[in-house]
């Protein structure tokens, strides 16, 4: 009997190779727009900086919590229409930003339709990128989603900057017109391939000693965002504009490159040994950012680079392997995590730079970030055995052992 051979020697289907492509192109065309969004609403359109920041963070948070959504909409009309749906959601968004570019009002309803649609996207993306693919082969299709992710971070605000504010009514046509036809595209899918048996069965590899995924992802983005927020205060102030456009150039092909490479050895990873691993290089980065410089920036960006690529990667593996939930229902759930963890992250870290400022030193921020990404995991770990061995433990109601009961009263 000839054998089929397997997904990870082959090259990717048809539906995979578009629905790569198509997440690059979704990604370029959302950040050629939103990394801009801050300037086109305060400078523009004339509303406060204070409001400015309430609109981005509900927005955010908007995008990650309503991951959840997209789990339940896609049990009930499926992976593809789930898309679709999220798709025409984003294009009318683009698509109210023209004469959104007028109104305060409606620029901010332009810009919740696009997070409500980004909310709906990306779980049932990456759902069906692993549909009715084996577990072993999940690390190449997760790895490879987060390159083509990655490759439209990195582009996307290098090519809107010449139009987003002499022209943004052209980039906006541009944008929506680009959505539309990526939504075509989508309308062409076949419906998504089934799930293996052994999933559908729900089979779970859930381990005593290891730790909730879901509770890992909120920890790793909470001490990611740090870096993401804040390395920009920090490094041009201390090197130039210029060398922190190349850093954040040099650390996007980073993760386009990397993410593949290594998505083998991290599937391989013991999850504790991944846990490591990741926050161990973060801790490391966050360190050596603090000493400074062209280096040192340069250096700690690196290292934070390995440790999104390994935590990042491995809590969505975890998750899956884990649950006998629907894929997309899990991405839904690891989004809200994600979220959870960037809103702390932004709670925490204005008000700890602030204090670092005050004190006449901003290297201490990277030095609090550091001893986070070192005890938090400890704690995380502490938390999770400390409520394991309680859930063990004899009630208060429960019966005595017989040597308890053999034992005389000293009343």
């Amino acid at each position: 009997m000839v054998r089929k051979p397997r997904l990870g020697g082959r090259r990717f289907t048809g539906p995979q190779a578009f629905l790569l492509t198509a997440s690059f192109l979704i990604t370029l065309g959302s950040f050629a727009v939103l990394p801009y969004m801050s300037v086109l609403l305060h400078q523009r359109l004339g509303l406060g900086l204070g409001t400015v920041g309430i609109v981005l963070a509900v927005a955010s948070l908007v995008q990650f919590s309503g991951g959840v959504a997209a789990g339940a909409l896609a049990a009930r009309v499926g992976l593809r229409a789930t898309m679709l749906t999220a798709l025409a959601v984003r294009t009318a968004g683009f698509a109210a930003f023209v004469p959104g570019m007028t109104s305060p009002v409606l620029a901010v309803g332009a810009l919740f339709l696009v997070s409500c649609g980004a909310a709906l996207y990306l779980p049932a993306n990456k759902a069906y990128l692993v549909a009715g693919a084996d577990e072993a082969d999940r690390p190449r299709l997760l790895s490879a989603s987060g390159s083509a992710f990655n490759a439209g971070i990195a582009l996307g605000p290098p090519a809107a900057a010449p139009l987003v504010l002499g022209s943004p009514t052209v980039l906006f046509s541009c944008v929506t017109t680009l959505f539309a036809l990526v939504g075509i595209g989508h309308a062409l899918l076949p419906p998504a391939a089934a799930r293996p048996v052994a999933d559908a069965a729900g089979q779970s590899r859930q381990h005593d000693n290891d730790l909730p995924p879901f509770a890992v992802t909120v920890l790793s983005v909470y001490i990611f965002m740090f870096f993401q927020h804040y390395l920009a205060l920090y490094a041009v102030a201390r090197t130039s504009a210029g060398y922190y456009g190349a850093v954040l150039m040099g650390y996007a092909c980073l993760l386009v490159v990397a993410q593949p490479l290594l998505s083998r050895w991290i599937a391989e990873l013991a999850y504790r040994d991944a846990m490591k691993v990741g926050f161990g290089s973060m801790a490391a980065g966050t360190a050596v950012i603090a000493y400074g410089g062209y280096a040192g920036i340069g250096a700690g960006a690196a290292l934070m680079c390995v440790g999104e690529v390994v935590l990042f990667l491995k809590n969505d593996l975890e998750a899956l392997a884990r649950s006998s939930a629907a894929p997309a229902v899990v991405f839904g759930r690891q989004r809200l995590a994600a979220g959870l963890g960037a809103f702390g992250s932004g709670v925490v870290g204005g008000q700890v730079y602030a204090g670092a400022e005050a004190m006449g030193s901003a290297r201490g921020f990277w030095l609090a970030v550091c001893l986070q990404a070192l005890l938090l995991p400890l704690l995380l770990k502490a938390v999770v055995r400390r409520r394991r061995i309680g859930a063990f433990a004899p009630g208060p109601g429960s019966k005595r052992s017989s040597a308890e009961r053999q034992r005389p009263s000293r009343r």
